[in-house]
C-alpha cells in the first residue's frame, strides 16, 4: 500500500521527490520539494526509480523484521512448549520410577515376611521333629532295655533249668551207681 501512495505522489508532482524519514516509525515518507527542474519539463525517471526502490526496500525490510519477530516469537513459543513437555515427561517418568520402586519395595518386604514365616515354621517343625526324635529315641532305648531285661530273665531261667537239670542228672547218676543199674539211653541216641 505504501508503494501505491509513493507512486501517486511521484506521478502527481514531478518536481517533488519522496524520501523515507528516519524519525517516522510508521514508514510514511515525507515530501520535500526541490525546484531543480522547470514545471513544464517532464519528470525524470531516474529520480522516481530510486524512491520506489527505497520504499520497496523499506517495506520488505519492515515485513522481514515483522516476519523475523514472528519467527522468533514462534520459536520462543515452541521452546516454551517443548520445555513444558520435557518437564511433564520428566515428572511422569519420576512418578513411574517412584511407583515401581515403591511396588518393588513392597514386594521385597512381602517376600521377607513370607521367608521369615516359612523359616519360623521350619524351625518349629525341626523342634517338633527333634522332640519326637528324642521321644522315639527314649522309647527305643526303653525297648532295648526291656529286650535286654527279658533276655536276662530268659537267660536266668535257662541257667536255672540248666542248674536243675545238672542237679537231677547228678542225682540219677548217684542212684544208678548205688543200685548198679545201667541207664537205657546213653547220650540220648545211643542205647545198649
Amino acid at each position: 500500500m505504501a508503494e501505491k501512495e509513493i507512486k501517486k505522489i511521484v506521478e502527481s508532482k514531478p518536481t517533488a521527490v519522496a524520501t523515507p524519514s528516519s524519525s517516522s516509525s510508521s514508514g510514511i515518507t515525507e515530501e520535500k520539494s526541490k525546484a531543480t527542474t522547470p514545471p513544464s519539463a517532464p519528470a525524470i525517471p531516474e529520480t522516481i526509480v530510486p524512491v520506489v526502490e527505497k520504499a520497496e526496500e523499506a517495506e520488505s525490510q519492515r515485513s522481514r523484521q515483522s516476519s523475523d519477530r514472528d519467527i522468533a516469537l514462534a520459536h520462543v513459543e515452541q521452546e516454551k512448549r517443548l520445555s513444558f513437555i520435557k518437564a511433564w515427561e520428566e515428572s511422569e517418568q519420576s512418578k513411574a520410577v517412584y511407583k515401581a520402586e515403591k511396588q518393588i519395595s513392597a514386594l521385597n518386604a512381602w517376600e521377607n515376611r513370607k521367608k521369615a514365616s516359612i523359616d519360623a515354621k521350619l524351625k518349629y517343625i525341626e523342634e517338633e521333629l527333634e522332640k519326637k526324635k528324642a521321644e522315639y529315641a527314649e522309647k527305643m532305648k526303653n525297648m532295648v532295655a526291656l529286650v535286654h531285661k527279658q533276655t536276662e530273665e530268659k537267660r536266668a531261667i535257662v541257667q536255672a533249668r540248666k542248674g536243675e537239670d545238672l542237679l537231677m542228672i547228678q542225682e540219677k547218676a548217684a542212684k544208678y551207681r548205688a543200685t548198679g543199674y545201667t541207664p537205657k539211653k546213653i547220650l540220648g541216641c545211643i542205647s545198649f
